[in-house]
């Protein structure tokens, strides 16, 4: 039988981004999924510790294996936000139209239009916690392009290509992908477990 590990979080494009990274060997599921239905917080300064936040949560509520993460959009010309806040960059309705119209109109003038994003993941397996990070480098676009993927993802060009990331399948998008390295982070080590 696959093992199955419990990801803390309701974004099914998460969860099919991190499924496409980790194969057949083990099954991600999402609290839904798992019926756990909570909204965890996201509270702390750092992508790190809100990684912490809902895995410990979430292991706290099971008991199971599980893991979360947490990413950011870290623009260079603007002391790296929206960073920590990046889901809720223009409000707290997660309106990722809306985060997209106040980067773009925050970036006004900018010539750099360096990003980078940033995925920590925090799994918490036999009681202890391991943190894997991924970096994707790359630019801001001026206008959004593409119909592919979420979030930041129609202003974003990962360095190494000329298209968004909302202008790829998500295979090729798994190329460059901040939450493709991580993950593979994540499955090298879970290979040595399972």
């Amino acid at each position: 039988m696959t093992p199955t590990l419990i990801f803390a979080t309701n974004n099914a494009h998460k969860v099919e981004e991190i499924q496409a990274a980790i194969g057949d060997q083990l099954e991600v599921i999402s609290l839904r999924q798992a019926g756990i239905d909570i909204d965890i917080p996201e509270p702390h300064a750092t992508l790190e510790a809100n990684a912490t936040e809902k895995s410990a949560t979430i292991h706290r509520l099971t008991g199971s294996d599980c893991f979360s993460e947490d990413t950011g959009l870290e623009v260079t010309a603007l002391n790296g936000e929206p960073g920590v806040k990046s889901a809720r960059y223009a409000g707290d309705g997660r309106d990722f139209n809306s985060n997209i119209e106040k980067l773009l109109h925050n970036l006004e003038g900018q010539t750099n239009r360096k990003a980078r994003f940033r995925t920590v993941i925090s799994l918490i397996i036999n009681e202890k916690e391991h943190l894997f990070e991924g970096i994707c480098e790359g630019r801001i676009l001026t206008a959004p392009t593409g119909g592919q993927g979420f979030g930041y993802d129609p202003i974003f060009v990962p360095d190494g290509d000329t298209r968004s990331f909302a202008e790829m399948p998500l295979e090729e998008k798994n190329h460059y992908s901040h939450r493709r390295k991580a993950a593979d982070k994540l499955i090298a080590f879970l290979k040595n477990k399972y």
